[in-house]
């Protein structure tokens, strides 16, 4: 096998290579971070940036990259087999004692395994993790040979992309353009970032934390059990109602029916004293209103979603059997994003 064909081997594995890493940093690059760096002048950030920031041009970035992968991929299998396993199979008819057509199957198949191998530990996993760690530097270093990718593949991805469209809204999909997506775990990174930068405060970047986990906490971490409320049973006496009334700081009691575990509304401090001054007094039935209830695992930041569209202060947390095993106030999950201590047990 000639020193050319080698050479031709590794720099199909090195474009692979580049193409893997050009597509996953200009997935996860900032936006930010390239437009910052473009106006104080890098010249590297400036060609890149039109590349990046319309998600149509993203998206045409992306599919030069993937059509560079597609191309060198089979132009590496086609070339290792003409060369490594047509000089391959004599060895190994004389090793095994095999007759050339099934020594040149044999050693096809030992080129693909060898080759499939190295490009996937080279051309593949070694790159999307440099591009993953290192994502502005490696869409930097990546940008000028996919300038020039951009140029030669032109005609085939407006070809591919106008198909791939074509496609999409035939099954009734709209097409949509890569975007920049980062997990929480980036976020938290951008943020602390962001901290060390001067842009924020260590207060503002606590309070950011804190929303950032609040979604992995649940109304059943937040909520107030039921033997910690103060209540009141809907057949109580009037005057039993205005005596727990008067003893408890909190504007919203919740009503129970014969077990503190089946709640069936609250009562609002106001409405009482309303209806005692028009009408005097009367069964909490008539004046209890409905109160919302969660499952014990929807997440903090759902519930947080679902008291605004109720437009509620509070909402009964229930377990598996329908059961109330607590209340979650707008208050607690206030305390939680703010990193404050709740002052009461009910709104």
């Amino acid at each position: 096998m000639t020193p050319t064909a080698w050479a031709g081997l590794a720099l199909l594995i090195l474009a692979n290579t580049l193409y893997v890493a050009a597509e996953f940093g200009a997935v996860g690059v900032r936006r930010s971070r390239v437009r910052r760096m473009a106006e104080d002048g890098g010249w590297l950030a400036a060609r890149l940036l039109p590349h990046v920031d319309p998600p149509a041009a993203l998206d045409r970035y992306v599919g030069a990259s993937q059509i560079g992968i597609t191309l060198s991929s089979l132009m590496l299998g086609a070339l290792a087999q003409v060369t490594l396993g047509a000089a391959l199979a004599p060895t190994v008819a004389d090793t095994f004692t095999l007759d050339a057509v099934t020594a040149q199957s044999v050693a096809s198949v030992a080129v693909l395994l060898a080759l499939t191998a190295a490009q996937l530990v080279i051309g593949e996993l070694v790159p999307k993790a440099i591009a993953l760690q290192y994502p502005t530097e490696t869409a930097l270093f990546t940008v000028l040979p996919m300038q020039a990718s951009l140029r030669v593949f032109a005609p085939l991805l407006w070809i591919l992309n106008g198909s791939a469209n074509f496609l999409l809204r035939l099954i009734g999909t709209r097409p949509s353009a890569h975007g920049h997506l980062h997990s929480p775990q980036e976020i938290e990174l951008l943020i602390a970032e962001s901290r060390d930068g001067g842009l924020l405060e260590p207060e503002e970047q606590q309070r950011l934390q804190r929303a950032l986990k609040l979604g992995l906490r649940h109304a059943r971490d937040l909520m107030v059990p039921v033997d910690r409320l103060t209540m009141v049973e809907e057949s109580s006496a009037f005057e039993d109602v205005l005596r727990t009334v008067a003893a408890s700081p909190f504007s919203r009691i919740p009503i129970y029916r014969r077990h503190r575990t089946q709640i069936v509304g609250m009562l609002r401090v106001k409405d009482l004293v309303d209806q005692y001054i028009a009408e005097g007094p009367m069964p909490v039935a008539r004046m209890m209103r409905p109160i919302g209830r969660v499952s014990d695992h929807v997440p903090a930041d759902r519930v947080i979603a679902l008291l605004r569209e109720q437009r509620a202060h509070l909402a009964v947390v229930t377990d598996a059997a329908g059961r109330a095993i607590g209340l979650v106030t707008i208050q607690d999950l206030l305390s939680a994003l703010l990193g404050t201590e709740a002052k009461a047990a009910t709104a």
